[in-house]
């Protein structure tokens, strides 16, 4: 028996940055607060991360894959994968791919649910960001949708991404 798919309309907005922005650095947030970059993150932390920041805003691609087409999207030198943690836990994740010379995209950003609302987006992508420029890039990418936080858009043009293209597209979920 063969599953429905369900499609969920988005609207998916472009955008870029093609300088290292001139923002003033956000101050650390109250608490323990480290950003450690993941060395060949092991599949299943990734999964956890992935499904529980994603699970509410219909993050399904990296699900589709095999673990072995996983592990070496995740595990590539090139693609780089960021945890924010506040007292020991993790509290967001960013996956920085600079799988195209001269250009880096921001394939994945987002925060834990429980650590949404606490002033932590800002500043931890204010360093994922650093941390991308800090690389011989001319160009960083991200791209949003409105499945998204409704935050997520004004997020990256306060830090000065610029939108350059927007598409109507759908997620598909099997039901």
């Amino acid at each position: 028996m063969t599953q429905a798919k369900r499609r969920i309309p988005m609207t998916v907005t472009f955008l870029e940055m093609n300088a290292r922005p001139h923002v003033t650095p956000p101050p650390a947030p109250k608490g323990k607060v480290a950003l450690l970059k993941a060395e060949k993150p092991a599949i299943h932390f990734y999964r956890y991360l992935y499904d529980t920041i994603g699970g509410d805003y219909y993050w399904v691609d990296r699900k589709k894959l095999s673990p072995t087409a996983l592990a070496a999207a995740i595990q590539d030198p090139l693609n780089q994968i960021f945890v924010l943690y506040t007292e020991g836990n993790p509290a967001g994740m960013a996956e920085l791919d600079f799988r195209k010379s001269g250009q880096a995209n921001i394939s994945y950003f987002g925060l834990m649910p429980d650590a949404i609302g606490r002033r932590l987006s800002f500043f931890f992508l204010y360093h994922c960001v650093m941390n991308a420029w800090a690389e011989d890039i001319t160009r960083l990418t991200v791209n949003t949708c409105t499945l998204d936080h409704p935050r997520a858009l004004p997020l990256y043009q306060r830090l000065g991404f610029t939108p350059y293209s927007r598409e109507e597209r759908f997620v598909e979920l099997l039901s």
